[in-house]
């Protein structure tokens, strides 16, 4: 009998495939690239692939803006490659989930250029049309959510760019054909669906006349969201063994009970972003501001306590949109970024829930450096810019250094496999500039150390594997108002795992005593650990008792 929870103790490892390996050595990576690369991610832990999008695209969002469901980019090679990638994934016990972005297609999908060819056309209801444009909202990527097309003399919603209109899921027939394109990816062999901004598809059934530009409160967890959800789940998801996880953008964790609760006939998991939102501020997210810790505790203590034994909780420190982990999180000075990378590696995976790795993380790789425009290719990064800096609201030295911080840019940098030329990733200039440490922070460096990031990310997610403590323990913040020191224990039945993290960079004498005669060290980013009172820069230890 299959385990129909078998995400519960998965390792999911996130591939950003235009920056993974690139095998035709164009500067782009790609599918073939991935292959070469599937031993490194079994010999790390990982067991399942999130796939970042590889469908057709004219990459207005980077391939989030998907103009054929079913067919492969040139840029990433053929279905027969991606064939291939699903085969030789599964003989090495590896599935593969798939970015299901169905909020939104391509402005060149078939659909929206028979949508907006004619008033009367068949597809007319696939999308949100409007005659005269009913409010003034603004679009998440800049600029208004209304786009004026002078085809038909009328304007579409669209979330984010204007070449990504939203899809208008009020239709049957729209569900209908995201189901069937489900099914079809599913019995290819896919394992799953990461969903992107799932929380999203259901919009107000009248737009309110409002002057406020902020959509959210009108489109997040929209009327008739877990409807469509459930009807996506009876006709699809049901029948089939996989793992799904909704991106769910201010979500709280009653939301996520109600997404992915037990028994609701949703999703498994929904990304909540409640962690790496902390440093928004006046600008949004644009800001150099560093993560208060206690705050960051209460995010992790009331997600953790929250979805105890009700719903299943995601754990990540970035992904594609996100800062650098380290850089974010930790600290990326030379002489603190592998011990704060191996810290936070121990603070967020004994938790409970999932582990989703960004590529790259295992190794420490840290935000790009960028300092100029000219080396930024993300759409959201080169509008905000200009938002700002053309409306003098910031001045450009200003805007450039919250880049270099928050951009989305900073997380897609070609992979660092090794010291070589463009980083063992292409023989050909890549598509985005590489890391500025990249002969410092590479694969080929850290596979054989036993002290490198790589090797203690290895041994940590080893240790979680299968382990019931981490798996089901209930879970215990201590000194939540500490301004250094991230303490919580995981308990089960007889058993403690005290996990003890420094967040900063100097030593630090714990609270009080947390030990017990049976303490035993089980996992450590220093190699002379002991159960002592005060933590060391960036000190992190799993102490286990019974």
């Amino acid at each position: 009998m299959k385990n129909k929870e078998w995400w519960k103790d998965a390792v999911v490892y996130q591939i950003y495939p235009r920056s993974f390996q690139d095998s035709n050595q164009d500067g782009i990576g790609d599918i073939n690239g991935i292959i070469q690369r599937l031993d490194y991610i079994k010999y790390l832990g990982a067991d399942v692939i999130w796939l970042c999008p590889i469908y057709a695209s004219p990459n207005a969002d980077n391939g989030y803006d998907i103009s054929d469901y079913r067919s492969i980019h040139p840029d990433f090679g053929t279905m027969e490659d991606f064939d291939r990638l699903l085969s030789q994934a599964h003989q090495k016990g590896i599935r593969i989930i798939m970015d299901l972005v169905v909020n939104h297609t391509s402005d060149e999908h078939a659909w929206f250029r028979l949508s907006r060819s004619s008033r009367d056309n068949p597809f007319r209801d696939y999308y949100i049309w409007r005659d005269v444009k009913p409010n003034n909202w603004c679009s998440w990527f800049s600029g208004p959510a209304w786009e004026y097309d002078s085809q038909t003399d009328s304007h579409y919603l669209h979330i984010f760019a204007r070449k990504q209109p939203d899809l208008n899921w009020a239709n049957p027939r729209v569900r209908s054909e995201v189901y069937d394109m489900m099914c079809w990816w599913l019995n290819k062999g896919v394992d799953g669906f990461r969903m992107d901004v799932i929380s999203l598809i259901s919009k107000p059934e009248v737009f309110p006349q409002t002057d406020n530009p902020d959509l959210s409160p009108y489109c997040v967890n929209g009327p008739h969201v877990h409807e469509y959800l459930k009807e996506m789940h009876t006709r699809v998801l049901s029948h089939y063994d996989i793992m799904t996880v909704g991106e769910c953008p201010n979500v709280t964790v009653a939301d996520a009970l109600q997404y992915s609760g037990k028994d609701t006939g949703e999703l498994n998991m929904v990304f909540q972003f409640d962690h790496t939102t902390l440093t928004d501020g006046k600008y949004g997210k644009w800001t150099d501001g560093k993560t208060s810790l206690p705050k960051l505790k209460q995010v992790f203590d009331r997600w953790q306590r929250g979805l105890k034994d009700r719903a299943w909780n995601c754990l990540f420190w970035g992904n594609h949109d996100q800062p650098r982990a380290v850089s974010k999180f930790g600290c990326d000075l030379p002489e603190f970024r592998d011990v704060s990378a191996k810290m936070l590696c121990l603070c967020l995976y004994l938790m409970q829930g999932t582990p989703y790795l960004y590529q790259g993380e295992e190794l420490g790789m840290t935000n790009a450096g960028f300092f100029d425009l000219s080396q930024y290719r993300d759409i959201e990064s080169i509008n905000a810019y200009h938002d700002f800096v053309d409306s003098s609201t910031l001045d450009q030295r200003t805007m450039l250094n919250y880049l270099s911080h928050v951009s989305r840019d900073n997380a897609r940098t070609p992979m660092q496999w090794d010291s070589g030329p463009y980083a063992g990733f292409s023989s050909h200039t890549p598509w985005i500039n590489l890391g500025r440490n990249w002969r410092a922070v590479n694969a080929a460096r850290q596979l054989d150390d036993p002290n490198s990031v790589f090797s203690f990310y290895k041994h940590v997610l080893e240790y979680r594997k299968g382990n019931p403590l981490i798996q089901n323990g209930s879970f215990e913040l201590l000194w939540p108002d500490h301004e250094q020191i991230f303490g919580y224990a995981r308990k089960l039945k007889e058993e403690t795992l005290l996990i003890l993290c420094n967040f900063s960079a100097k030593s630090v004498t714990l609270p009080d005593t947390p030990y017990d005669p049976s303490s035993k060290i089980e996992l450590s980013n220093y190699s002379d650990a002991s159960c002592r009172t005060t933590l060391r820069p960036y000190e992190a230890m799993a102490v286990y008792s019974k």
